[in-house]
């Protein structure tokens, strides 16, 4: 990485430094625009970007707060100046500042640059000649890093070691590239192709292939393909490139600088050439347009870059498709998926037929794609799905299954064997996977649609128990309850109890990202985790033991300080450890009758107590609910919280610094927010559980398991342990890879429990094992590697446990941990 002074990278970016002591003789290496991506903070520059939905600027105090000291920003704030060994770089526009760092970079590297650039392909080129050239010291853009802020990041890795980079740059507006231009100025160039995608934006074809030439205007070598006329005929204008550098290959001009001649061998094609009086022969294990025509790039630039040894070429019939594009996965009943949902445009649908043709063999015996509405075209609806039923046609294929307003309307241009749909969620409410058997299936649709859902809907299934977690349902209860208090009011959030079951390090990072106040855990080991997660906000231990106040101390936790005993303990360690001034919680017992002072007479002695010391300072002062989410305790809670009131005033009229307040539990935040005071506490709302019945309150938490075995048995046969179980007529019984060593309740067994499988609900049956548990399928028409819903959109956890006379908590954290948690998040 590089390195550069505060006051280099000032100059560099035209800005004002401001700063606090030395700090402009500091060295940083790192830069960055996320505050979860920081690492080193104390070697790291943070640029706070601006955009539509996002302010960096708002995450600069925390960033303070985990050490680091350099930011580059537009809005000098008054708050700043308190930031003790901070230095800011003031400028007009952060993003410009740093494209024009990432410029000033590239300007000291006289190494080989390539950049790449068209409508698609660019990715593909770049890991493709990635692979090819592994052996040598290649730096490449990581990932889909092609955009004004992309590009930048991916310059930045520039170091003296590398023999060559590649870049991408993608651009979705005119004026856009002139500033990639910049930041990467390639010495050679490839030009992928132009088509429909991202076309919104500009009036022509030949308009945007003007704007992506500009990268190419300092290159030596442009690299492209002559089959494609408009730009053969525009790079043949020399006004961008002069004449002598363009070096454009073919499949069908043997007069062009590089003739490629195919020939198809198998699965794949042989290519065969001739270049400054050497033959080659190439095997590549692809037969599709698209990945020819990329090889075709990356032939072109290792026959002109002179790379093309004999391990270089031997490596072309490795290739491998790349991630994020095409994906194929096998399928239900025997088909075959290819997922390609990364974007929907005409000329990338061409390009999945062709993909879908190749795959379309024996066994398969037919061709569907599902597809949803094009969303990038720039050519009226009519001429698009005129087109689209033209390529449809011309494919070959069986069946289409549109999905959309747009394509449904002009449904009488397709094939009668074609049905449609208004939406996603039309189409899964009526499909049925048994419809799909011995088929290659392509999956062709815009990000909007969410078609990985149909994906799921249509991928083979194995045996596994899972607990999904949906990141974005807790992030939407998060801001649901955030709603409903001031803004100023600070927000605890309780993840004790592996977060209630949801995986504690995973949601305590994005609590912290969404800048939640405290967290709050049982025990001092749980906090001990987060901290070794990374996790740094603070974090109060709830029921602290004396033996662990040491390593409390050691991970910064703060201790529920709930009785005189407690408070005489900690404070003597605090005395062994010379600490002063460590952050503590008072617990207020108010009719709970579990934790806490619940008297004048002991709030006062621990007041004077308080006043007299200096190695503790308060936090808060809090307690607890017994009954906030039923309304006949309401006047229970009333008195409950008159008396917090009384008690908590005696604490912090007393003391001369600010203490936040907090009695408000989930519910208390529904029912009683006139009495939210400084702070409130979220626990089980945030897993998606509103005691109060709040529709706007999501489920977060799917536990999901498959079928491994289907029997049947005839009437007046029992199942399980304990014969339990018994059969009244000629039943199907599937069993299920869950039990109650999973967390799956056994009070659960014998009918009471249920599940959703194929659109249906099931019974339990017989006595749920420990591994496993049996239900009844009976005219359910299910099959081995079905998903069964256990607890979920369908199966409420809020009803599991009133029907075994529990409460929700109990049913969330007892899923046990050997239980694998996916994370789902868009």
């Amino acid at each position: 990485m590089p390195t550069l002074s505060v006051s280099q990278i000032s100059s560099v970016v035209g800005g004002k430094l401001q700063s606090d002591g030395n700090g402009s003789d500091s060295f940083i290496s790192s830069i960055s625009i996320d505050s979860r991506t920081i690492f080193d903070p104390a070697s790291s520059v943070f640029f706070a970007l601006k955009s539509e939905r996002n302010d960096g600027h708002r995450y600069i105090p925390d960033l303070v707060h985990l050490g680091v000291r350099f930011f580059v920003v537009s809005d000098y704030l008054d708050e700043y100046q308190s930031c003790t060994n901070c230095s800011f770089i003031v400028v007009a526009d952060t993003l410009k500042a740093l494209q024009k760092l990432a410029a000033w970079h590239r300007s000291q590297f006289q190494i080989p640059v390539v950049g790449i650039t068209g409508s698609n392909g660019k990715t593909i080129v770049k890991e493709w000649l990635f692979d090819l050239l592994h052996d040598r010291a290649v730096l490449r853009s990581p990932k889909s890093y092609n955009s004004q802020v992309g590009v930048p990041l991916s310059v930045w890795n520039l170091r003296p070691d590398y023999e060559l980079a590649i870049f991408e740059a993608g651009i979705s507006n005119s004026g856009e590239m002139e500033n990639l231009f910049e930041i990467i100025r390639p010495t050679i160039g490839i030009l992928t192709n132009i088509g429909e995608a991202h076309q919104e934006n500009f009036k022509s074809h030949q308009e945007k292939l003007e704007e992506k030439l500009l990268l190419f205007k300092s290159c030596e070598t442009l690299i492209y393909c002559k089959d494609q006329p408009l730009v053969h005929a525009e790079i043949s204008k020399g006004i961008v490139i002069p004449e002598g550098k363009a070096f454009g290959w073919s499949f069908d001009d043997e007069a062009a600088n590089l003739y490629l001649r195919k020939n198809e061998v198998g699965a794949g094609v042989e290519i065969s050439t001739e270049f400054e009086g050497k033959k080659y022969t190439i095997e590549f294990p692809f037969q599709d347009a698209a990945s020819l025509e990329n090889a075709g790039h990356c032939l072109a630039f290792i026959l002109t870059q002179h790379l093309a040894d004999d391990a270089v070429i031997e490596k072309f019939h490795r290739l491998q498709p790349v991630a994020m594009r095409l994906e194929i996965k096998e399928g239900v009943n025997s088909c075959l998926l290819i997922n390609d949902y990364y974007n929907s445009d005409i000329n990338s649908l061409q390009i999945a037929l062709g993909f879908l043709n190749n795959h379309a063999q024996h066994p398969y015996l037919g061709k569907t794609v599902i597809l949803s509405d094009i969303q990038q075209a720039g050519i009226s609806d009519e001429q698009l799905y005129s087109e689209v039923a033209r390529l449809l046609q011309l494919n070959k294929t069986s069946h289409l299954i549109g999905i959309g307003l747009r394509i449904r309307k002009y449904a009488d241009l397709f094939e009668k064997s074609s049905t449609f749909f208004e939406s996603t969620d039309q189409f899964l409410e009526s499909v049925q996977p048994d419809q799909f058997r011995q088929e290659c299936i392509l999956l062709k649709g815009a990000r909007d649609f969410h078609f990985e859902r149909i994906s799921s809907v249509l991928q083979k299934k194995y045996h596994q128990t899972v607990l999904e977690i949906d990141l974005n349902a807790m992030i939407g209860n998060l801001n649901f309850f955030r709603s409903l208090i001031r803004p100023e009011t600070r927000v605890m959030v309780m993840v004790k109890a592996f977060s209630y079951g949801s995986g504690m390090a995973e949601i305590a990072r994005i609590l912290q990202f969404h800048k939640v106040d405290y967290l709050a855990v049982a025990v001092a080991d749980e906090g001990i985790e987060l901290r070794q997660a990374g996790i740094d906000l603070p974090i109060v231990v709830m029921n602290p033991e004396e033996h662990s106040f040491e390593n409390m101390i050691e991970f910064r936790l703060e201790p529920n300080i709930y009785s005189e005993d407690i408070f005489d303990s900690f404070r003597k360690v605090l005395q062994q450890h010379a600490v002063v001034r460590y952050p503590i919680h008072l617990k207020i017992d108010t009719g709970m009758h579990r934790l806490g002072f619940d008297s004048v007479e002991k709030v006062e002695k621990l007041v004077s107590k308080l006043i007299v010391q200096d190695e503790m300072v308060v936090r808060s002062v809090f307690s607890h609910l017994a009954g906030a989410d039923e309304a006949v305790h309401d006047e229970f809670t009333s008195s409950q919280i008159q008396r917090f009131q009384e008690l908590s005033s005696m604490i912090t009229e007393k003391l001369s610094y600010q203490i936040f307040r907090h009695i408000l539990n989930s519910a208390g935040i529904e029912r009683f927010p006139e009495f939210q005071f400084e702070m409130v506490r979220l626990g089980i709302g945030l897993y998606g559980v509103s005691l109060c019945g709040n529709q706007q309150v999501k489920s977060m938490s799917r536990l999901k398991t498959s079928i491994s075995q289907i029997r049947k048995i005839e009437a007046g046969q029992t199942v399980g342990y304990g014969r339990k179980g018994v059969a009244r007529e000629d039943s199907e019984i599937a069993v299920l890879p869950i039990g109650y060593a999973d967390g799956y309740d056994r009070r659960l067994s014998n009918g009471v429990g249920k599940v959703f499988v194929n659109g249906r609900i099931a019974s339990v049956i017989g006595n749920i094992c420990m591994d496993m548990c049996m239900i009844d399928v009976t005219g359910l028409q299910v099959a081995v590697g079905d998903e069964v819903e256990l607890m979920g959109e369908h199966i409420l956890v809020s009803d599991m446990a009133e029907t075994i006379g529990t409460i929700p908590y109990e049913i969330l954290t007892g899923i046990s941990q050997r239980v694998k948690r996916i994370y789902l998040q868009e």
